[in-house]
């Protein structure tokens, strides 16, 4: 089954600031859960590029850490980028990250396809916990963004 997670948000800051953020691959790193223990491995030391793949390490599941390797397959300068992963946890992952000037500041748009392996269980295992921790994840996103940005201004 595909699945889908959308989430928008307006940062407070310029396009130029919020666009530099989020073409630096390790500020992911600021981004993302503690409890994740997430690493970048290899390609995250240049700045965001149309076929850069970057490797990461982050761990799912309590001592079970899985690699995640993404391209970035679309990036229009200051509007939106794409990163797709080519190994990992998903049958499939398309994550469009899409960046508009607001009244306020930069509205960031987060739209996810995926798809779990394992058919019908990876189904079932999406219902009682991933979504769940997808939502949890993109909430902290959400709140840690705000937090930064604000800090800067």
């Amino acid at each position: 089954m595909i699945h889908y997670l959308q989430r928008e948000q307006v940062i407070p800051g310029s396009l130029k600031n919020v666009w530099e953020f989020f073409c630096d691959p390790f500020n992911l790193n600021t981004i993302t859960p503690s409890d994740m223990n997430f690493e970048i491995v290899a390609g995250g030391d240049t700045k965001m590029y149309q076929g850069q793949m970057i490797e990461y390490r982050v761990e799912f599941i309590r001592g079970a850490r899985s690699l995640w390797l993404t391209e970035i397959t679309h990036v229009r300068d200051g509007q939106f980028f794409v990163d797709e992963q080519r190994v990992g946890p998903y049958r499939f992952w398309h994550h469009e990250h899409l960046f508009e000037s607001v009244e306020g500041g930069v509205r960031m748009t987060d739209r996810v396809t995926y798809v779990l392996p394992f058919g019908l269980l990876g189904d079932v295992v999406h219902s009682v916990w991933v979504k769940r921790r997808l939502h949890s994840i993109f909430d902290f996103r959400v709140k840690k963004i705000t937090e930064l940005f604000r800090s800067l201004k």
